[in-house]
């Protein structure tokens, strides 16, 4: 496969090994033996998703929680624990898999560490930048600054509809139709007179001020205007250069293009931008138990991820291709790899190591290198980054529950995306959270909330397979291993709609 402009390049030599020793385990990668801890208490609360003293070890499901709650593409089976491998759906395999346990821990990646990996891989591998006129170049980022090619305005303009005047009142008025925008030049208009002027006319040489029309009256019996309140020279006048003048910046390189800035290019004298393309992106998802349409039925569910990552992926800035159902079939899998020419890579499922998780096994086929082979994160700790050979683009590897994907999302692909399109990754930020929420003893935690104030309130229906919850939120609180108090200030990550989500509490809280 050849290199494709803005495909993924490999991590710079201060970024995590993939087999890094992360919290939770020992120095030799070896597990440290997990503590049960209770999900945050609320009466209708999910199961937790992570050990329990009658729950499987880290890793022994596919997924972050044993019982798979509705719509997780899960089949359980009674001996899946007892096994000691992975899978996605919870069955057992006995046949190539992985051990889950022992060796996810040994493997997995710090959530803070696989986050800056990902954005440092994206911003590695910029696009070629490209000029695009104004009227395609909505969404993209600058990859050079807009330096005003004129003053602003380019000369005196009447800030007002009204009348211009020159020197001391009372003026006298001159005849005619007055100055309207878009008119050439004017004649000088001498002192002691007042012509009509329209909001945008060029103003004539010497003129003093503008006076609104409500602020004027016209004795058309002696031909003299009259000001009703105090002229004060220059006012009601944009004079030339008042918002930029010429080979000011506007927009630095990185400046996201939205219909303000579009505006502000065309006025500053521009009809087109250098920009960095948007990051195509293709979403591969995996699982014959999916539906498309109509309601869950005979062990089949509804295809939830499918809906939600292409409109995800564009509020970031990509370009997505309608999503590709391939089932759990391997050869459809590989083709669809070896031949994409995306900048990226999205699939969902298949991740673990079940008798039909085929990312791991195809990945390794094609010559794939493993840069994140697990994350130290609940929901979503099964999620991969892998860069295809031969130059191709990287792959994301997003669990097939819904929570745990979105995890996936906001810990790989959102970090990359933005790399890779030029965005500035975003701020961090912190805020006190409203009750106590408990932690997984060892990994990242990733809770839901909504802004109340300026603290974060913690949302229900917060499991693996769960959305409820995350429909309702602008944004995601990173508990630390161990969990927090009440009032305990967390990083927050916003969602990229959150400010145009005018969400209540309702049940979700």
């Amino acid at each position: 496969m050849t290199a494709e402009p803005g495909t993924c390049a490999g991590p710079p030599p201060d970024a995590p090994r993939p087999g890094a020793p992360v919290p939770g385990s020992s120095a030799s990668g070896a597990p440290v033996p997990e503590s049960p801890v209770p999900d945050f208490p609320t009466p209708d609360s999910p199961a937790p998703d992570f050990p329990t003293p009658d729950s499987p070890v880290p890793g022994s499901s596919g997924e972050d929680s044993p019982a798979q709650g509705p719509g997780a593409p899960g089949k359980s089976a009674p001996d899946a624990s007892a096994s000691g491998f992975s899978s996605r759906r919870g069955n057992s395999s006995p046949h190539g898999a992985r051990p889950a346990s022992h060796a996810h821990r040994a493997r997995a990646t710090a959530w803070a560490g696989a986050r800056a990996l990902a954005e440092r891989i994206g911003r590695t591998a910029p696009l070629a930048a490209h000029r695009l006129p104004l009227d395609r170049a909505l969404g993209h980022v600058l990859a050079e600054a807009v330096v005003a090619l004129t003053d602003l305005p380019s000369f005196d303009t009447s800030a007002m509809d009204g009348w211009v005047v020159a020197g001391p009142g009372p003026w006298s008025v001159r005849e005619g139709m007055g100055l309207l925008a878009g008119r050439g030049s004017v004649q000088p208009l001498p002192d002691g007179h007042a012509l009509r002027i329209a909001t945008g006319a060029r103003l004539p040489a010497d003129a003093t001020a503008v006076i609104r029309s409500e602020h004027a009256h016209c004795d058309e019996a002696k031909g003299l205007l009259h000001a009703t309140r105090g002229v004060v020279p220059g006012q009601d006048i944009r004079p030339r250069g008042q918002e930029c003048r010429s080979g000011d910046e506007l927009l630095p390189v990185g400046t996201v293009v939205t219909p303000p800035v579009l505006g502000l290019a065309a006025a500053a004298g521009y009809d087109a931008v250098v920009a960095v393309p948007r990051p195509r992106v293709d979403v591969l998802v995996l699982g014959d138990e999916l539906l498309t349409a109509g309601l869950p039925r005979e062990g089949l569910i509804r295809d939830a991820l499918g809906p939600m990552l292409a409109p995800w992926l564009r509020a970031l800035g990509a370009e997505v291709t309608g999503p590709r159902r391939l089932g759990d079939d391997a050869e459809a899998l590989r083709q669809a790899l070896i031949s994409s020419d995306a900048d990226l890579i999205l699939t969902t499922g298949g991740t673990a190591a079940g008798p039909v998780d085929h990312v791991h096994p195809v990945l390794a086929e094609i010559g794939a290198e493993l840069l994140v082979d697990g994350v130290a994160v609940r929901p979503g700790h099964p999620m991969l980054l892998a860069r295809l050979a031969d130059g191709g683009p990287c792959l994301v590897g997003l669990p097939g529950n819904p929570l745990a994907a979105v995890s996936g999302l906001l810990t790989l692909a959102e970090p990359l995306v933005r790399g890779i399109a030029g965005r500035s990754a975003q701020e961090p930020y912190r805020a006190p959270v409203y009750e106590e929420v408990h932690g997984h003893p060892h990994d990242t935690r990733l809770i839901p909330v909504i802004h109340r104030g300026d603290r974060v309130v913690p949302l229900h229906y917060n499991g693996p397979a769960m959305l409820r919850g995350i429909a309702a939120a602008d944004g995601l609180a990173v508990v630390p291993p161990g969990g927090v108090r009440s009032g305990t200030e967390v990083e927050i990550l916003d969602l990229p709609w959150a400010s145009a989500a005018p969400w209540t509490e309702g049940c979700f809280t």
